[in-house]
């Protein structure tokens, strides 16, 4: 199985060799590294590894805060395949998905952003939702004029983001993990940029809101 663990290490040679020895040792195997912060002598990562079935998340967890000035901020499973740039796919098949651009987009986020499930809010209701996303939603109050992280009540990570050009808003949710980075937001926020210059993004919204 496939998971993604957020640390906080000391910026400083060796830091990382350590990390990678409590892992293997731990029988995981690192897939990926990306940096998503560094200043004031610290790092913050997320590393992707992969683990035989059953692992237990707390020994990983007990292992790595082992090592000293480590601290572990979050684990939780990724659908996302390590070393690919999957956003550059999805994009591509939104590009030629016609009018189902919008739901392309939104079932796609999740697995993108390693997060539980996406949707778009017209008027502050469900417009249209990603498959695992809950019957009722727990949705974030007024819409921001950017894209931002926030944690609502009962610990359920979020980006709530804006669509001007289409006066509807999105939401995309994680349980599990930490909150969203910044790193997380603006990678977010790019795509959405993206998306919403495609000519085929109005005629999906317009086929959602007809139904």
């Amino acid at each position: 199985m496939l998971i993604r663990m957020r640390i906080a290490l000391p910026d400083r040679p060796g830091s990382l060799a350590q990390v990678t020895k409590v892992l293997g040792t731990a029988g995981a195997d690192i897939t990926q590294v990306t940096v998503l912060d560094r200043g004031a002598g610290m790092a913050v990562d997320d590393i992707t590894v992969f683990c035989p079935e059953g692992t237990p998340r707390q020994s990983l967890v007990d292992g790595l805060e082992s090592v000293p000035d480590v601290r572990v901020d979050g684990v939780w499973t990724t659908r996302e395949a390590p070393g690919t740039y999957p956003e550059l796919e999805i994009l591509k098949y939104i590009t030629t998905a016609g009018d189902r651009a919008l739901t392309t987009l939104i079932d796609s986020l999740p697995v993108l952003f390693s997060a539980d499930w996406a949707a778009t809010l017209a008027d502050g209701a469900p417009l249209y939702a990603s498959w695992r996303a809950p019957r009722n939603l727990v949705l974030p109050g007024e819409t921001p004029s950017r894209p931002a992280a926030a944690t609502l009540e009962g610990g359920l990570h979020v980006i709530h983001a804006p669509l001007p050009p289409l006066a509807l808003a999105l939401v995309l949710a994680r349980a599990e993990g930490p909150a969203f980075h910044r790193t997380e937001v603006h990678r977010l926020t790019r795509i959405l940029e993206i998306f919403l210059s495609l000519p085929a993004t109005e005629r999906s919204v317009a086929r959602q809101l007809r139904k």
